[in-house]
């Protein structure tokens, strides 16, 4: 099992450093997982997710994993770590965005899920045991239990309704949990959900459900899926005032480097997102100045680095106009170094983060920071 060490705390907001203990590795925090959807942080090899990126845990996919390559293969590679060669920490997800993702071939019972797959069109059936048995074969470190995502927007029953089943849901995935014993030589955890959409009754009551669950950590699901960004800071502001101290928060799924930022000073230890590396290939640079549209013109001869140096090589080593050359070529190269540059950056500001918390200057520097975080370069 985990365990989870609180280190400074800033004075003029919520923001908090701390140290997570896992079987692989220790993580420190606030942290930025990159996505590993399918067994690989796309166009990022493990040794760049290291030397470069600086990547202390990385995050895989529970249903992709599941649908390719399976759990067969997986259980006889002795789990993800050691089928995609990352001793380090790992984090799975439960599949709960994943029916919400595929709302036009999934069904929703009591039971669980059935949906087809976006494959072949098979059909399967998660429940919430199966998830866990299934995260207990790919054996990440923390693993997530099974959860309804809602939509944005949805009307206050639905938001109440799936709230409920994904309550009843997390029941039955710590008895599961509790009552099967781990594949590999370490210990895993399991983090709950809170959801309830926009509607802060919900969320509040979601929240002491979840808490009550007395788990070794605690996520928030459902937001970052299309509702305005101050909506989601005052759902999250709502759901940390709420959550015990001692324990880490995660907040699934996002997001921008501002977001980021935002959560971190909200009581956010730890979040996700495809975004960095999703970006990247369709030539959305995030740098320390701003953003950067690598596609347009402006950088065609523009032959400075793309960031200053940051920790990894990509940002240092390449010149904007190369960058634009290969993107615009669809180089596979591009893609390449524009995923390892997002993602150290994105990681290059959580460790800034944590030494501005550190250091009693976090929401002075956040104030600047974010202003050039939202800037068009």
């Amino acid at each position: 099992m985990i365990s989870f060490q609180v280190g400074t705390s800033d004075p003029l907001s919520q923001a908090r450093t701390g140290k997570i203990e896992t079987a692989h590795g220790l993580i420190e925090t606030p942290i930025f997982m990159p996505v590993g959807t399918a067994g690989t942080v796309k166009a990022v090899h493990q040794r760049e997710l290291l030397k470069d990126v600086s990547a202390q845990i990385i995050l895989g996919n529970t249903y992709h994993l599941y649908m390719r390559p399976g759990m067969q293969i997986m259980e006889s590679a002795g789990g993800l770590h050691k089928f995609m060669g990352w001793d380090h920490p790992l984090l799975t997800d439960s599949g709960g965005y994943q029916v919400y993702s595929l709302a036009k071939s999934r069904k929703i019972k009591e039971d669980g899920v059935t949906f087809q797959s976006h494959i072949d069109g098979t059909r399967y059936n998660f429940t919430p045991e199966y998830v866990m048995d299934i995260q207990r074969i790919i054996g990440a470190d923390i693993i997530m239990a099974f959860d309804e995502c809602t939509p944005y927007p949805c009307d206050f029953n639905y938001a109440k309704n799936s709230m409920e089943l994904t309550h009843r849901w997390l029941v039955r995935c710590k008895h599961q949990f509790e009552n099967t014993t781990p594949k590999y030589a370490y210990q895993q955890s399991l983090f709950g959900i809170i959801q309830g959409s926009v509607y802060p009754e919900l969320r509040r009551e979601s929240a002491k459900v979840v808490v009550d669950m007395d788990l070794p950590g605690n996520a928030i699901g459902g937001l970052s899926v299309g509702e305005p960004a101050e909506l989601m800071y005052e759902m999250t502001s709502i759901i940390c005032d709420l959550l015990p101290k001692h324990k880490p928060r995660y907040l699934m799924g996002v997001g921008t480097p501002a977001n980021l930022l935002e959560g971190i000073a909200l009581g956010i230890d730890m979040f996700d997102c495809v975004m960095p590396t999703r970006n990247a290939r369709n030539g959305m640079i995030y740098t320390s100045e701003g953003i950067i549209n690598i596609r347009n013109s402006k950088w065609k001869s523009d032959f400075s680095p793309i960031d200053l140096p940051l920790g990894g090589y990509a940002g240092a080593q390449h010149s904007k106009a190369y960058l634009r050359h290969l993107i615009n070529c669809n180089e596979i190269l591009g893609a390449q170094i524009s995923s390892i540059q997002n993602l150290t950056f994105y990681c290059w500001l959580m460790g800034e983060a944590r030494n501005r918390i550190e250091d009693g200057s976090f929401s002075t520097w956040k104030r600047a920071m974010t202003e050039k975080l939202m800037r068009r370069l």
